[in-house]
């Protein structure tokens, strides 16, 4: 393998050990090295990089890693004047202490959604959501706003590329879509995890893009499916109004 290669394959696996903390704050070595599936020495000598240069910090007492400053210096210097998870987080804690309960934007990646901004409910009893967390396309009321108004070539292909336990899920699914077209919303009762409901509706750009599913859940035993249609049209007059605020 020549030079190039080599030094390709090295930013590869470096950027593959920062992502292990996307949905961890804090790991040890031996547990990055498992997410990596490297050995523990090219994991070491991968984190010893990136500690130089800033971008993790080791405890010295527990021996785990996490994100360094550095990371925070590059993300001060993102672009955020078009940034959704910026400019609608504002409307988003408005639409949170009206509902009382969590408020989610989602966009979609490919074949799955990603949590980009999230308000959490105040009440004890609460949905907990964590930003950058990657959840599959095929449930969720979210994802179904996702694909329900994606482009009909985009919707198409989704609909090709995503697994199903069978055909007569994918059959459901895409009635569905039909319906959430008609009403402008979707809903999800205990569809991804136990105990959780969710209400979303899509926001749509100025340019009439669609930019994000807006998103709100919480416990359904308190969340109900009755108490989520009454409640879809606040969702959905909060969703223009953040469409008309991005471009």
């Amino acid at each position: 393998m020549d030079d190039q290669k080599l030094t390709v394959r090295a930013v590869e696996r470096a950027l593959d050990v920062m992502l292990c903390f996307t949905d961890s704050a804090e790991l040890t070595l031996t547990e990055i090295a498992a997410k990596v599936e490297l050995h523990k020495s090219t994991v070491h000598r991968l984190l010893a990089s990136l500690e130089g240069r800033g971008f993790v910090i080791r405890n010295e007492d527990t021996d785990k890693y996490r994100l360094g400053f550095r990371i925070w210096e590059l993300a001060a210097n993102m672009e955020s004047g078009d940034d959704p998870a910026t400019i609608l987080l504002p409307e988003m804690e408005r639409l949170r202490d009206q509902e009382g309960e969590t408020v989610s934007l989602y966009v979609r990646d490919g074949i799955e959604r990603i949590r980009i901004q999230a308000v959490q409910s105040n009440q004890a009893i609460r949905r907990v959501a964590p930003i950058g967390a990657r959840l599959p396309l095929s449930v969720g009321a979210s994802s179904k706003v996702l694909i329900a108004f994606a482009e009909p070539a985009d919707q198409e292909a989704l609909l090709a590329e995503l697994s199903w336990a069978d055909a007569g899920e994918r059959d459901v699914f895409v009635r569905q879509l039909g319906e959430i077209r008609r009403l402008g919303y979707a809903t999800s009762v205990e569809e991804r995890e136990p105990g959780a409901a969710a209400v979303s509706a899509p926001i749509f750009s100025r340019s009439r893009k669609l930019v994000a599913a807006l998103a709100v859940s919480g416990p359904s035993n308190r969340f109900t499916l009755e108490r989520m249609r009454e409640h879809a049209a606040i969702i959905m007059e909060y969703a223009a109004r953040m469409g008309k605020m991005v471009r």
